[in-house]
């Protein structure tokens, strides 16, 4: 069967005068799936495919372009719409050959039931993203394609339904290339069955059009196109072309409007490994989320922590208007979080490292208040200054107040303990299960048989590795602050309180800002000082 649909597709591309090397093989396992492998050793610079653009599936190729336009729809959700209405047509698509090599739909969350999502991402990056883009998801699917059924009679329902929607969604979101401005995203047969492999790639995607390519921009442009003017596509040792034994020394003439994709080798494989893409350096969580599987020791998952919590663990310690006020100034000095959609988040790296603006704003937090009151009448009021924005580490005055918060001169004791206590608030999210409870589940489970189960796991073992890691960052540089002050203290004979050393440190900080903030608006702060010695309010 696996042999069928795989000579089913190479007649397909040869149809559509898809050129692929004969010194690549494409294999088809129950257990791995489709892979691409070197027949022989490949060389940097080989040429080892060239794909029209007739040949991709896009807007303005499929055969529904006018019923896509007239709805005006675009990007994802036109896309979605091609692809259904193709696997409506059946044997008769132009991309029937194609069609019948994918899956119904790649395994990605957004796929999964409403149990599985609640049940395998809770505590998750994912969890509260599927969740939320699944009913998005389902409202595009309410307004703007459940109309066409109504508008277009002969349009088959059951190719578009919001299961069949949701399906068409997975395979976009694990397979889609973008090709050009005018094709925007699109279906490219042969390029999609690349698999990835992080910070490893060996063949590169690339549109021979200067407007657009890949994400994957590592190779030079010319480079690129001077390797279709001056090489041949790689066969393999016998010379002959797999399919139809004709030697395919050249590939066929290019257009004058370079109207083909390239596949490019970008380093040395050997023969018999598999040649594989990357789709750029993604983290477990967006790696899961776009095509459904995660990598072991993927060295860029990272873990956020929501601004909310952060608010919540202030207020538990603070009062509300405590908070208010610290986090005011923190975006006073030009901070903000990463954002995304609705939520603001920091990210804590593979390392354990938590990002600067959040060890910034634990510090404002835990000012004393003279200490913060000093930082405050250092910093304008929002909006005050000339230029309208306030950056940190910009060419402002603003800016070089902001770049005075180091990471060393805010790691303090105290940020430190307060790290602690978010990474143990971050962790409670996974429920009772402990990591060792889900290292062993992992070890038990079968990424065939149990894929889902598997990588959502492998998703939350590196997250909540990546915690542990945090704690331990904490607790060191904790150790470390408390070693030096009392290296410090003994240096100095004599032993200030621990809230002493800390109101000490603060208002060192402060009045470090404030200085560089006097160089820079010196009127200012006399009046505001004046104003708050006559008991009104301290910022304009």
């Amino acid at each position: 069967m696996a042999d069928r649909r795989l000579r089913a597709f190479k007649r397909w591309m040869k149809w559509q005068s898809i050129e692929c090397s004969d010194a690549l093989q494409l294999t088809d396992s129950p257990d791995q799936g489709i892979a691409v492998r070197a027949r022989c050793d490949l060389k940097e610079g080989d040429a080892v495919a060239t794909i029209p653009k007739t040949a991709c599936l896009t807007i303005k190729t499929t055969g529904a372009q006018e019923m896509i336009e007239a709805a005006g729809l675009e990007g994802c959700l036109g896309l979605s719409v091609a692809l259904m209405f193709e696997r409506s047509l059946g044997q008769v698509s132009p991309w029937a050959g194609y069609l019948q090599l994918l899956p119904p739909q790649e395994p990605i969350p957004l796929t999964w039931t409403s149990r599985e999502v609640d049940l395998l991402l809770r505590g998750t990056e994912l969890h509260k993203a599927v969740k939320e883009d699944k009913a998005l998801i389902r409202e595009d699917w309410k307004e703007c394609i459940l109309p066409l059924l109504d508008s277009f009679s002969e349009l088959n329902p059951g190719f578009f339904g919001v299961n069949q929607y949701l399906a068409a969604r997975s395979l976009i979101a694990s397979r889609s290339f973008e090709i050009d401005d005018y094709h925007g995203f699109g279906m490219v047969p042969l390029a999609d069955l690349f698999n990835h492999k992080t910070a490893a790639e060996d063949v590169h995607f690339t549109s021979l059009s200067s407007h657009s390519e890949s994400d994957n921009d590592d190779v030079d442009d010319d480079q690129l196109t001077n390797v279709f003017d001056e090489k041949a596509l790689v066969t393999s040792p016998s010379g002959n072309n797999s399919e139809s034994n004709n030697e395919v020394d050249h590939p066929p003439p290019l257009p004058d409007d370079f109207t083909v994709l390239g596949m490019i080798m970008v380093k040395d494989v050997r023969g018999g490994n598999e040649v594989f893409n990357t789709y750029g350096s993604l983290g477990n969580a967006a790696l899961l989320y776009r095509y459904g599987f995660t990598e072991e020791n993927n060295p860029y998952d990272i873990v956020n922590i929501d601004l909310e919590l952060v608010l919540q663990w202030s207020s538990s310690s603070f009062s509300n208007r405590h908070t208010r006020a610290r986090v005011a100034l923190w975006r006073r000095l030009g901070y903000s979080g990463c954002e995304s959609q609705d939520s603001e988040y920091f990210e804590i790296s593979f390392n354990g490292e938590p990002q600067l603006e959040l060890l910034i704003l634990l510090y404002i937090i835990l000012l004393p208040e003279d200490a913060h009151r000093v930082l405050d009448l250092a910093v304008p009021t929002k909006g005050s200054y000339s230029s309208g924005k306030i950056l940190p580490h910009s060419d402002t005055c603003v800016g070089q107040i902001a770049s005075e918060m180091s990471r060393d001169l805010v790691l303090t004791e105290s940020v430190c303990n307060a790290l602690l206590s978010l990474a143990y608030v971050r962790e409670s999210l996974y429920g009772m299960n402990t990591i060792e409870d889900d290292v062993e589940a992992l070890r038990r489970c079968c990424c065939n048989r149990e894929r889902k189960l598997y990588h959502s796991l492998m998703l939350r073992v590196s997250e909540r590795r990546i915690l542990g890691k945090l704690r331990s960052y904490a607790s060191f540089r904790g150790n470390m602050d408390v070693i030096q002050y009392e290296e410090k203290v003994a240096q100095e004979k004599e032993a200030p309180s621990d809230a002493m050393a800390m109101h000490v440190h603060s208002l060192h900080v402060a009045e470090h800002i404030r200085d560089a903030q006097l160089k820079c608006f010196p009127q200012r702060i006399d009046k505001r000082e004046a104003k708050g010695k006559t008991g009104k309010r301290l910022t304009d």
